[in-house]
């Protein structure tokens, strides 16, 4: 360090300068006035000349490149799978969807002879389901064979002509429309769940499930179109002739449909034809199919004045 001594009026005065001897700035680094320490140790901050480009590591690769986190990954991976599978093999225990399947595997030549043979059931002579190998064929090589196709779109076409009289009658309301749909649903499962109940007390043994109900419950939904339609052009008279047509039609259908299922049983099980639990199951038969025309009057004759 030197000091210079400059004089003047009053005397000697000292400036002090400073100079730094035997240093050099780097002309890099003479712009930075503080320390990055937004960068860990050990690794250098960007720009800095020198720097290893394969040092600069985004977190994400760091933690996938992390063996414990490719275990964690695998790990949530076979548990989603595993939840997966356990939420199938549950959900077909109660809805079985796969069998869903048979039931909806018709063509149009089967819905056209099944429409046939349900208003007008008298001159077909064979009514037990075909076979192959145990198992049931599809309904569209067998007119025998339950199928929900018919119930479905008979269910949705009732709501429609229902729709269509409410409005020549100037009653038409969507809520009026919900109504009679939501009453009709539960009329049905009040139906199933009371030939289930029946079943389970007379201790029938039968290959009846309970998509085989469902399926022949809403056949009963043609016969209720035929009506209206019939009333809405012809008036009440043509509402009640065809109403009783089509009772009879669908009240000898489900006869000569469930006898095979429930009767048939019993004469495989080597039980009398009149013994008490034959006469039971023929009851039964006989209600369920008597019980058909009774719903089908009782949703309808409101629809036709």
């Amino acid at each position: 360090m030197e000091m210079d001594y400059t004089a003047t009026q009053s005397g000697f005065r000292q400036h002090p300068k400073m100079r730094m001897r035997n240093t050099t700035m780097d002309g890099a680094n003479s712009g930075q006035l503080f320390d990055d320490t937004s960068v860990p140790p050990g690794v250098q901050a960007a720009g800095s000349p020198g720097q290893d480009v394969g040092a600069m590591a985004y977190p994400g690769q760091t933690l996938l490149s992390d063996p414990m986190s490719n275990l964690a990954v695998a790990y949530g991976s076979s548990l989603a799978s595993h939840g997966k599978d356990l939420v199938d093999k549950n959900l077909d225990r109660f809805l079985p969807i796969s069998k869903l399947k048979y039931y909806f595997a018709v063509d149009t030549l089967y819905v056209g002879k099944k429409l046939g043979l349900l208003v007008f059931p008298y001159m077909h002579q064979n009514w037990e389901v075909s076979y192959q190998q145990d198992t049931p064929v599809a309904p569209r090589f067998d007119i025998n064979a339950p199928d929900l196709y018919i119930p479905a779109m008979g269910f949705i076409t009732y709501i429609l002509v229902a729709g269509l009289a409410f409005g020549t009658q100037n009653r038409f309301s969507p809520e009026i429309l919900g109504m009679q749909a939501s009453s009709t649903l539960v009329w049905l499962i009040m139906e199933v769940l009371a030939v289930l109940l029946s079943l389970y007390l007379v201790t029938v043994n039968t290959d009846l499930t309970t998509i085989d109900l469902v399926a022949f419950s809403g056949y009963k939904y043609v016969g209720m179109i035929v009506g209206v339609v019939a009333g809405l052009l012809f008036g009440p008279t043509g509402y009640y002739l065809a109403m009783l047509w089509c009772c009879i039609s669908i009240f000898v259908f489900m006869i000569r449909t469930l006898r095979l299922k429930l009767l048939s049983e019993a004469a495989a099980q080597g039980v009398l034809v009149r013994g008490a639990r034959n006469q039971l199951r023929m009851y039964l038969t006989m209600s369920i199919a008597a019980a058909q025309p009774v719903f089908m009057y009782w949703s309808t004759y409101h629809l036709v004045r």
